[in-house]
């Protein structure tokens, strides 16, 4: 039996959200800067082992299984980031805006997308708990979802063909400067009138994708969530999401760099969001007992971390038998072949 949640438990929850947040954009990023790799290791050990401690107080106050629950959401989350970061490294691009400023326009877009997951978790636990039948549904969005991955890879993102880009250059005066004449502002004043820069245009980009971003990684998470009562579902639904969150920035900045190493991770991605669409439609169909999970926790975290660590484990492998293959002056390997085939 799991202890009640209280009022206070959320807002003591967000209260330390919002600690957290307004120390690292006013104390530790105050300056806009490049981080190095080496400082953005250390913030991602950080945010990692405070996800790690709170996962060790839910599983000491509330029990194992949810301690367990926890972390399978958070794996889910922080490997679905990875694709958040290949997106964000092509947005800064396109845009050109420099290392130095992208952890603002990053911080701001956090702020916007723990909203955001707070509204789509409250929504979904709200309509499997009213409507079971909506399980079904999506655990068949996320087989379809999986399905996309496998067939169409990361596939091509143009930023210039974002719907709320092209809304808000009709709807607001944009400044024909860009960050060399207005640094880090999202708006500026000029001849008397307000005016949105090209900083602003890449926050809203950044918030919108999240949107879609979130229509995947809210039903992975709540699919892994079944056994415990609607309150607790939605607390650890929202807390796994938001403490992935918090660590994108520092994740985006240590691998950015080297994002296209992890060139078949997003088949593990549809693995692990085939198991849990597939997870989702049996528990409904199948399961003995109303709030009794199909397969153990245990089950589903263990699924969960051996698909993400094979999928970057061999990417790993590849990307270096082929540098030593291109080192060596050797025919590059019949396996490079078929990835360019795709």
């Amino acid at each position: 039996m799991l202890p009640e949640l209280y009022l206070w438990h959320w807002l003591g929850f967000v209260a330390f959200v919002v600690v957290v947040l307004t120390a690292d954009l006013l104390v530790f990023h105050r300056h806009d800067r490049t981080p190095s790799l080496k400082e953005s290791a250390w913030w991602t050990c950080f945010w990692v082992g405070l996800a790690l401690v709170f996962n060790a107080v839910i599983w000491l106050w509330a029990s194992h299984d949810a301690g367990a629950t926890f972390l399978a959401g958070y794996l889910i989350e922080e490997s679905l980031s990875m694709d958040n970061i290949f997106v964000f490294v092509v947005i800064f691009r396109f845009f050109g805006i420099p290392l130095m400023y992208q952890h603002r326009v990053l911080y701001w877009g956090i702020l916007g997308a723990v909203v955001l997951r707070l509204a789509f978790i409250l929504a979904g636990v709200e309509l499997i708990h009213r409507f079971a039948w909506v399980m079904p549904l999506f655990g068949a969005f996320l087989v379809y979802t999986a399905y996309r991955l496998v067939t169409h890879g990361d596939g091509d993102v143009h930023p210039e063909n974002n719907v709320v880009l092209k809304t808000a250059r009709r709807l607001f005066r944009v400044t024909h400067g860009d960050h060399r004449e207005h640094g880090h502002d999202f708006f500026v004043r000029q001849n008397g009138l307000w005016y949105i820069t090209p900083m602003f245009l890449v926050l809203l980009v950044i918030e919108s994708t999240d949107v879609l971003f979130a229509v995947d990684s809210v039903p992975a998470v709540i699919g892994v969530i079944v056994g415990f009562e609607k309150d607790w579902t939605m607390f650890i639904a929202f807390t796994s999401n938001v403490f992935a969150i918090l660590g994108l920035r520092t994740l985006y900045f240590l691998l950015a760099g080297i994002v296209d190493l992890f060139r078949y991770l997003h088949y593990g991605l549809a693995g692990v969001l085939g198991f849990v669409g597939c997870k989702m439609i049996a528990e409904y169909w199948f399961a003995s007992e109303v709030g009794v999970p199909l397969i153990p926790i245990w089950a589903s975290l263990s699924v969960i971390a051996i698909l993400l660590v094979v999928s970057m484990v061999v990417s790993v492998l590849v990307a270096s038998l082929e540098k030593r293959t291109e080192e060596s002056g050797e025919p590059k390997a019949d396996s490079e072949e078929a990835t360019n085939d795709q």
